[in-house]
């Protein structure tokens, strides 16, 4: 199968204290915004192309303490010359009109580099302790389109108007409007988030899956976008564990999840069943995870990067085959093995790309090869 780009790497800002596992185990990291500045340079440097800052409020889960998306977002941005940054906001906390001024302003000021993940929400309390009103899940989703709508027009229109249920503005003029409009990413697993991916963004972010799993949600979004005459591209998360050998790797991921804080991660698996279980078809995000999956908030898990750094690369080859247009990444103790990944895996997926561009039939090894062929089949009609 024929690559049309590289696949981008991102890798998850640990702008929360806690780290990117809900664990006991020693994690060598920190939410501090001077080590942020030395990850983000870092990862610039070795290839990284993007980088996701969390949005987490209240104290909980895990997340005891934590700085505020957009200002650490625009730290970031300002201390890197390419690096791209993503900053999650939940449109239940926002205007989209004052947060497509502040998108405008920094886009100005980073040479075009803001990019917005719209995130629909799963923290009931967190929304409620803070008084705005928490809706069903589907109309959250709709809530987020109608967030998304706005944030476009004003960005693009003069005198643009909008009457809807939850976001209005009449008339509005905003100068400047940016010459590069933010890229608009979101999550989810429902069908409604599925729906409005296919409407309305420009990237759709998979929870951590299997190489199956990841093809058939690549297969259901697209096809919603081709209804409405759209493309977009595709993410999914993973916790990588690049070790010197597949033994070591393991062993590391066990002891994080034998580690793991029970109290925390029960307590998050009760959060997110808003999230999951809410959505009419049961098909929401985290609906399925099991104990282990949710040690790490994503399901990054569940997409299988632990072993050396050959593996690893051939693993994330094979999903780019199914459709996966970048790879968000989370690690252990993330300045050291962002570095580290950067330096043995990025190179060796390129030279797989490489390999592939250039004609050569890649034998990435059964297993994969299989699930590859298998998750690539054409779909009955």
């Amino acid at each position: 199968m024929p690559l049309h780009e590289p696949l981008k790497f991102a890798y998850w800002v640990p702008n929360v204290s806690g780290g990117l596992v809900v664990s006991t185990i020693e994690q060598r990291t920190s939410h501090d915004p001077a080590y942020n500045v030395e990850v983000a340079k870092a990862a610039e440097r070795v290839g990284f192309e993007y980088a996701l800052t969390q949005v987490r409020y209240l104290a909980s889960y895990g997340a005891d303490a934590q700085h505020e998306s957009t200002s650490f977002s625009l730290a970031l941005l300002l201390a890197t010359e390419r690096l791209k940054v993503i900053a999650a906001v939940h449109p239940f906390f926002w205007h989209p009109g004052v947060l497509a001024k502040f998108a405008a302003t920094a886009q100005e000021l980073t040479q075009n580099r803001l990019a917005l993940n719209i995130v629909s929400g799963w923290f009931k309390n967190e929304a409620t302790q803070l008084g705005v009103t928490w809706h069903e899940h589907d109309d959250r989703y709709k809530q987020s389109e109608e967030f998304i709508e706005l944030l476009r027009g004003v960005w693009t229109e003069d005198g643009y108007s909008q009457s809807g249920d939850f976001f209005n503005a009449t008339d509005i003029t905003f100068r400047p409007q940016p010459k590069v409009a933010p890229e608009l990413f979101q999550g989810g697993n429902s069908t409604a988030a599925q729906a409005m991916a296919g409407r309305v963004s420009d990237w759709y972010f998979m929870n951590g899956k299997s190489l199956a799993a990841a093809a058939q949600g690549v297969r259901e979004v697209s096809a919603q976008a081709a209804a409405n005459g759209r493309s977009l591209r595709f993410g999914v998360n993973g916790f990588a564990v690049v070790r010197d050998t597949h033994e070591e790797a393991e062993a590391v991921l066990e002891e994080i999840i034998a580690k793991a804080d029970r109290t925390k991660v029960e307590g998050f698996g009760e959060a997110v069943k808003e999230a999951g279980s809410s959505s009419k078809d049961g098909k929401g995000m985290w609906a399925d995870s099991e104990f282990r999956d949710l040690v790490q908030y994503n399901d990054g898990f569940r997409t299988g990067l632990v072993g050396t750094a050959d593996e690893v690369a051939r693993r994330i080859l094979a999903y780019r085959l199914v459709g996966v247009d970048l790879m968000l990444l989370g690690f252990l103790h993330v300045k050291e093995e962002v570095e580290a990944f950067g330096e043995l895996v990025i190179p060796r997926v390129r030279e797989l790309e490489a390999r592939l561009a250039a004609g050569e039939d890649l034998q990435l090894g059964a297993e994969l090869d299989e699930a590859v062929t298998a998750a690539t089949e054409p779909v009955p009609v």
